[in-house]
C-alpha cells in the first residue's frame, strides 16, 4: 500500500532548503529564502487559526487595572502621580535665629551617666523609651507607635530645635501615657543644643540635670508627673545627632 510522505517540520524544511540552495546558483539564494519565508508564515498563520485561544491572546488588547497600576509605583524610584493619603509630612526645618544672649548656660556635666548606657544599648526608639530609669516613661513604651506625626505633638515646653531635621518619631497616647520619642539632626554644636533645651525646659518649670559620658551628653528633668531626657552626640560635620524622649507635659 502506498503511504504518502509526511510533511517536513518547519525547521527540517529550512535546513533542507539551505542545503539544496548551497548546490544551486548563487543568484537564486535570495529568491529561495523569500519563498521559504512565505511558506513558513503561511504555516504559522494556519496553526494559529486552528487555535482560537492562541489567536485571541495574540490579537486582543491588554487589559490594565488603573488602581493596580498606581500601586505598582510603591517601591519605584520615581514617586507616584498622587501622594499617599496616609502620609504625614515631617516638620520643616527652619534656620536657628536664637540670640545666644537669651540662652542660659547649662550647669557643668556630671561624669556619672547611667542614662548614657541606656542609649548605647537601644536600637529603636521603643527600646530607648523602655530602657529609661524613669518608670513613667518606661511603662508607656509597650504601646508605642511610629509616625512622623509624633514630632508635631511635643509638649510646648520641649519643642523641636529650630533647624531640626527629623529622621524618626514615635509615641503613645493611651492608658494615661503622653509619650514622645523623636530623633533628629541639627547643624548646631552639642553645647548650643544643650543650652537651648536647658533654657526652654527650665522656663517651662522642669528641673534639669546635665550629664556626660565621653562625647555623649544627656540633659533631663521632671515637672510634676512629666519627664524628659535629651541625648546629644556630636556629628562629624560639627552638628549634633539628638534623641528627645518626653512623657506628659503640655
Amino acid at each position: 500500500m502506498f503511504v504518502p510522505p509526511r510533511p517536513l517540520p518547519a525547521l527540517a524544511a529550512l535546513s533542507l532548503a539551505l542545503a539544496l540552495g548551497a548546490c544551486g546558483p548563487k543568484a537564486d539564494d535570495a529568491q529561495s529564502l523569500e519563498s521559504l519565508d512565505r511558506e513558513l508564515a503561511a504555516t504559522n498563520a494556519g496553526s494559529n487559526a486552528q487555535d482560537p485561544a492562541l489567536t485571541a491572546a495574540l490579537h486582543d488588547q491588554i487589559m490594565v487595572d488603573p488602581a493596580l497600576a498606581q500601586q505598582s509605583n510603591a517601591d519605584a524610584i520615581r514617586p507616584p502621580s498622587r501622594p499617599d493619603p496616609g502620609a504625614v509630612a515631617l516638620p520643616v526645618a527652619r534656620k536657628d535665629t536664637t540670640d545666644p544672649a537669651t540662652l542660659k548656660p547649662a550647669p557643668a556635666a556630671s561624669a556619672t551617666c547611667p542614662e548614657c548606657k541606656a542609649k548605647a544599648g537601644a536600637l529603636t526608639l521603643g527600646a530607648l523609651a523602655a530602657r529609661q530609669p524613669n518608670r513613667s516613661v518606661a511603662d508607656c513604651a509597650p504601646g508605642i507607635g511610629y509616625s512622623a506625626l509624633w514630632a508635631t505633638r511635643l509638649p510646648a515646653g520641649l519643642p523641636l530645635y529650630p533647624d531640626a531635621r527629623v529622621s524618626e518619631a514615635a509615641g503613645a497616647d493611651r492608658d494615661g501615657c503622653a509619650l514622645r520619642v523623636v530623633s533628629f539632626a541639627s547643624g548646631a554644636a552639642p553645647a548650643r543644643v544643650i543650652d537651648w533645651f536647658y533654657t526652654r525646659s527650665t522656663a517651662a518649670g522642669y528641673a534639669a540635670e546635665h550629664k556626660a559620658d565621653g562625647t555623649r551628653q544627656v540633659l533631663g528633668g521632671t515637672h510634676g508627673n512629666a519627664a524628659y531626657i535629651l541625648y546629644v552626640t556630636p556629628r562629624g560635620d560639627g552638628g549634633s545627632d539628638v534623641d528627645l524622649v518626653s512623657n506628659g507635659g503640655v
